[in-house]
């Protein structure tokens, strides 16, 4: 397609209708009339900003047909329908972050190209995902969307994201989109649309990362954050968006505006209106503005009064076509007639919901649960088909959701729903109580934050109740984001941490409390004891003094004095109903010069993993760092690397993990990354506390 020759031919006005997306759900008549007059770049299926959270029917494909043909006929270029496809379409899978859980990347990778080929039959061509902001602060209602606290999961989540939705092949299938760059995980005091301070060395070891990695897996968009960073609106900052985001780490792709993200620089005190907005933006790099009319309203007055240059104009038109063109819908922009298999992308999602289950406590092997076993279910989200699904989940998807009622009926018939607010002496006779808890889908995701992430008083009450009438009580907690629990962990018997786990999470819910799977999701957050432990992080840097509390306080100086310093449950934690050993932590060769790493040579170290219990299961190894010293303070571990693999009972296996020149290095005052001559120590274990290591030396 020659893309230079359709610019060329392109009135300003035409140029400019080309980089404004609008709104289409409810105004196909009106959308019809307006392409037929002039082009238009993008359509997103929404109402408002918070629509892909809302309960939203699907456009039909002869409507959405209708437009491609209107386009092409009329001017010869496709239209993107873009949406927020964050976790599912018709067949929803766990919330992102319960999918990091799973510590799974190729699991995740075969869901997202089975939610784009979703969505492709669904009229989708460009989807707003991944969310990859790291997040510290679980009070943050969308650190459900995003990878956690861990940079390292931010990459990979970010590789598995990218390449499912768009393919492998030399064509994108669907546009995915990176998203928010960059910072808004950070928003103070889990505020949505907050105010930010990141210096430029957390910037670029903690929050670019995830970034970094999805330009490098040839993401095709980008969406910037609302935030500032050190007093610059990402929407009007030419340093994070053209210095850094095209310039270092190579984007060739194009950047649209969040809705609202190029207008609100007037609240936030850098523009005088919207000409002043869409000036300041496109001359940062931005390149589509969704829906908030600036460009179309003020860019040719602009460009007329020499504010904005027509270089500008084009380059920002030819990103956009250079990722139209990458999707083939020059020659094919219909919604593709192949059949699919849904059957496939249910079971899937039923195993990808089990993986990302991270069991919390076990005492007295509480579970599994046998089918034989008189079992009392109680709880207000036992028979609920919209909840399970979490935020970011349509209307229509509810048709296949799976109840965590039901999912329990179809292995056991001895199944008995209580619904008590006092004590009731029927559970003494039943062998175990099962309370299914959580919180509802609208408390999470956009906009939805909490300054108290505890229990409610009405859920404790009812486990207390539970607890003094039975000796066995399985909590089944689906909630989206970590909870504090230090007052109620105790009136367990065992905790299934089961998210908002999606379509089949119902399903999945029945294997692992039957046995079928056994538990091996790992918390990609932490878990803290109370909120006011928030922020509470495992890959912090050194205390001045001896009071690093997450890894154990010392007598004489503690974190808090109400409070041990330790969380609830660790970054990584998660137990299985086997247990495994990790042994003979070996390197091959534990001293490489820089020259050799900068050339490409890696450490090998390698552990022994054995399953030493009696149940079939997957485990996850996990792999850290130390920098010993440094020339700037560097965190008391980070994870490099991991390994899930399915062990069966008594079986054991080498693990083996390679650290190069990237993984051992860190962004320096200079914002040059760099790795510095010393000693590493270099851990393996199952989570974060992990204890035993090996050191390396780089000479």
């Amino acid at each position: 397609m020659d893309i230079e020759k359709i610019i060329s031919n392109l009135s300003l006005k035409e140029k400019i209708a080309q980089i404004s997306q609008i709104l289409y759900l409810n105004n196909h008549e009106e959308v019809v009339e307006r392409l037929k007059k002039e082009p238009i770049g993008s359509l997103i299926m929404a109402t408002d900003a918070l629509s892909g959270n809302k309960e939203l029917d699907a456009v039909s494909e002869e409507k959405m047909n209708e437009l491609q043909e209107i386009s092409m006929k009329y001017h010869g270029i496709p239209l993107l329908f873009g949406t927020d496809i964050i976790h599912g379409y018709d067949i929803t899978y766990p919330v992102p972050l319960a999918m990091t859980a799973a510590f799974d990347p190729d699991a995740v990778k075969e869901a997202f190209k089975n939610i784009a080929e979703e969505g492709r039959k669904g009229g989708i061509n460009w989807t707003f995902t991944p969310m990859l902001d790291v997040s510290r602060d679980p009070r943050w209602g969308r650190v459900i969307e995003g990878p956690g606290e861990d940079p390292y999961l931010g990459e990979k989540l970010a590789e598995s994201v990218v390449k499912g939705v768009q393919g492998d092949g030399d064509k994108v299938y669907m546009a995915a989109c990176a998203k928010h760059y960059v910072g808004y995980g950070r928003s103070e005091g889990g505020r949505d649309y907050h105010s930010t301070d990141i210096s430029d060395y957390q910037l670029r070891n903690y929050y670019l990362r995830a970034f970094k990695s999805a330009v490098k897996s040839g993401c095709s968009t980008v969406m910037n954050s609302f935030n500032e960073i050190s007093g610059m609106p990402t929407a009007a900052s030419r340093y994070l968006l053209t210095d850094v985001l095209r310039g270092e780490f190579g984007f060739e792709g194009f950047v649209i505006s969040d809705w609202g993200a190029i207008v609100q620089l007037i609240r936030q005190g850098i523009a005088r209106d919207k000409k002043d907005c869409a000036e300041l933006s496109i001359n940062a790099g931005l390149d589509m503005d969704m829906c908030d009319n600036c460009f179309y309203d003020n860019l040719k007055e602009l460009v007329s009064e020499g504010k904005v240059s027509m270089e500008t104009i084009d380059e920002a038109v030819r990103r956009v076509l250079r990722v139209k063109n990458s999707m083939g819908l020059f020659e094919e922009p219909y919604i593709p007639t192949k059949s699919m298999d849904l059957e496939s992308h249910k079971k899937l999602a039923r195993e990808l919901a089990a993986d990302s289950i991270v069991l919390l406590k076990n005492e007295n092997n509480a579970l599994p649960l046998k089918p034989e076993d008189n079992i009392a279910v109680a709880g207000e989200f036992l028979e609920d088909k919209r909840n399970i699904l979490g935020s970011w989940a349509s209307l229509f998807e509810l048709r296949n959701s799976v109840t965590i009622l039901d999912g329990l009926k179809a292995v056991s018939d001895n199944i008995q729903v209580h619904e008590f607010g006092c004590e009731d002496t029927r559970l003494m006779f039943k062998d175990a109580v099962v309370l299914v808890l959580g919180e509802h889908y609208s408390i999470t995701g956009e906009s939805a934050n909490l300054s108290s992430i505890e229990l409610t008083e009405k859920q404790k009450e009812m486990i207390k109740i539970a607890k003094r009438m039975n000796k066995r009580v399985i909590g089944v907690l689906m909630f989206s984001r970590p909870r504090a629990m230090e007052d109620i962990i105790d009136k367990f018997d065992a905790v299934v941490y089961a998210w908002h786990g999606g379509s089949e999470m119902g399903n999945a819910v029945a294997d692992v409390l039957f046995g079928k799977v056994s538990p091996s999701g790992k918390l990609p957050m932490t878990l803290p004891r109370v909120t006011g432990q928030v922020p509470i992080y495992y890959n912090a840097p050194p205390s001045g003094r001896d009071c690093n509390g997450y890894y154990g306080d010392k007598n004489y100086i503690l974190n808090y004095f109400d409070c041990s310093g330790r969380p609830l449950y660790p970054f990584g934690y998660g137990l299985s109903y086997s247990e495994f050993e990790i042994k003979d932590i070996k390197v091959k060769e534990d001293e490489i010069s820089l020259d050799d790493l900068r050339a490409g040579k890696k450490f090998k170290i390698s552990a022994k993993v054995k399953n030493t219990g009696k149940t079939d299961s997957k485990f996850v190894t996990m792999c850290f760092i130390r920098d010993d010293l440094a020339s700037m303070t560097r965190p008391l571990k980070e994870l490099k690397a991991f390994d899930k693999s399915m062990y069966k009972s008594g079986e054991k296996k080498e693990v083996t993990f390679e650290l190069g020149f990237d993984d051992l290095g860190f962004y320096r005052a200079d914002s040059k990354y760099a790795v510095e001559p010393g000693t590493f120590k270099i851990y393996v274990g199952q989570d974060s506390y992990a204890e035993d290591y090996v050191q390396i030396t780089v000479k």
